[in-house]
């Protein structure tokens, strides 16, 4: 069975993926937040559906979105259609938000229950479906009281036991922003379920909540360091970020003429992850950064003045080495290769 698991993007959101992942751990998992970003993600799992082999059956689970009714009747007619053309999906959204009360009333495959957070109700699902679950999670009694903690934190159970320890969760994965999401989700990912992974430890002990409190910080540090080496979570986390890169930068690489560039989205402070990474691949000219809103940040290292690039693209300017623009044309997206595809049109057309 091949697994595509779309999910929110808070404590919960991930809560339930860390449930899924003990099954399907080979699964092909995303996260959206509302608005456009279900709309883009719902298209690109479909779009990886329909390479697949239709002999495959096929579980595509959605959980802590509430769709509307628009989307949720543009889903199952999608589904069917793909099931008509021999492909054997099975879908099913588990969710916890009342706005979705219509679409439940509709749809058989959209369950809805307001008592629950969506992370329990994932782990309840999974618990009575698969016997595989149900063994590991027994033995693993921590692993039971953190999916209640977020059960009591998400519907907001103030004298719940666990409702202090929840809170401190939410704060550690809404705060685990070292990693960029859209660029790097899967390793994004792995660190917020890291962080849960190793909350369990804290969760029996006396004033549990003050304990993982203080310890995230370290907890972060433990999953950045790969280098084995102490240093600021600063510094950790540029490291962190430079091997990120060096897996995708042939994805990431773009072009001006003879010169070669790296091409990211929607990072922060790039000068000295820019810098790090133009100093370690001699092969590279120039880095380019572009936000959600079309503002990009050049740099360079001597090899070429992206003061007048950001001029010829977009009226921008600045240093030879470190120049900014905005492109008043560009559309908001969460799929990188659309990122990808303007700029590089934007540069094979400056003259």
């Amino acid at each position: 069975m091949i697994f595509f698991h779309m999910s929110h993007t808070d404590l919960d959101g991930y809560g339930c993926q860390f449930v899924s992942k003990q099954v399907f751990k080979d699964g092909y998992f995303y996260n959206a937040n509302y608005g456009i970003e279900i709309k883009l993600n719902l298209q690109e799992i479909l779009k990886q559906i329909s390479k697949l082999d239709k002999t495959e059956k096929i579980f595509f689970l959605i959980t802590d979105l509430n769709l509307t009714f628009e989307e949720s009747k543009q889903l199952d007619q999608d589904i069917k259609k793909f099931n008509q053309q021999g492909f054997d999906i099975e879908l099913l959204l588990l969710d916890h938000h009342g706005s979705g009360k219509k679409s439940a009333n509709y749809f058989h495959w959209y369950f809805l229950d307001t008592s629950r957070s969506a992370t329990k109700i994932t782990f309840d699902y999974f618990y009575n479906k698969y016997d595989i679950f149900k063994k590991q999670v027994d033995q693993d009694q921590e692993y039971i009281k953190l999916i209640n903690a977020i059960n009591a934190v998400d519907i907001w159970l103030e004298n719940d036991e666990l409702f202090e320890f929840g809170k401190v969760c939410l704060s550690m994965v809404d705060k685990a922003s070292e990693i960029n999401s859209l660029l790097f989700c899967n390793r994004s990912r792995d660190f917020k379920h890291f962080l849960l992974q190793k909350a369990k430890k804290f969760i029996n002990q006396p004033n549990s909540h003050i304990e993982l409190d203080q310890n995230v910080y370290f907890l972060k540090k433990e999953f950045l360091n790969i280098n084995k080496k102490n240093d600021t979570i600063d510094n950790l986390s540029s490291y962190y970020l430079i091997d990120s890169l060096e897996d995708k930068k042939e994805q990431f690489t773009i072009y001006y003429k003879d010169k070669k560039g790296l091409l990211t989205y929607t990072l922060h402070n790039i000068s000295i992850p820019a810098n790090a990474f133009l100093k370690a691949n001699n092969d590279y000219d120039f880095f380019m950064n572009l936000s959600k809103h079309g503002r990009a940040g050049f740099r360079s290292n001597n090899k070429l003045d992206v003061s007048i690039l950001a001029n010829k693209l977009a009226k921008g300017g600045g240093h030879p080495n470190a120049s900014g623009a905005s492109f008043d044309d560009f559309k908001e997206t969460i799929i990188y290769d659309e990122v990808k595809s303007y700029i590089q049109n934007k540069l094979d057309n400056c003259d």
